[in-house]
């Protein structure tokens, strides 16, 4: 497990390995999100990155309104 400290700016540094594994690069933006005490960073996508994602879904399954929950 990587560890890092909280600088006195309150800035922290993403240890080698993890921004290795993660392809993080410098300037990239991420979300941090708090819950139960815990932080987790969640790199942003850009959305053109998404572009065709859903190409070849099938949309004869989907729920009306009135079905959703």
């Amino acid at each position: 497990m990587a560890t890092t400290t909280i600088s006195p700016k309150f800035q922290i540094v993403i240890p080698k390995e993890v921004r290795e594994k993660l392809h993080l690069a410098p300037g990239q933006r991420l979300q941090a999100v708090e819950k139960g005490g815990v932080i987790t960073l969640v790199p942003e996508v850009p959305l053109k990155s998404l572009k065709g994602a859903l190409k070849g879904m099938s949309a004869t399954d989907l729920r009306e309104k009135k079905d959703r929950v």
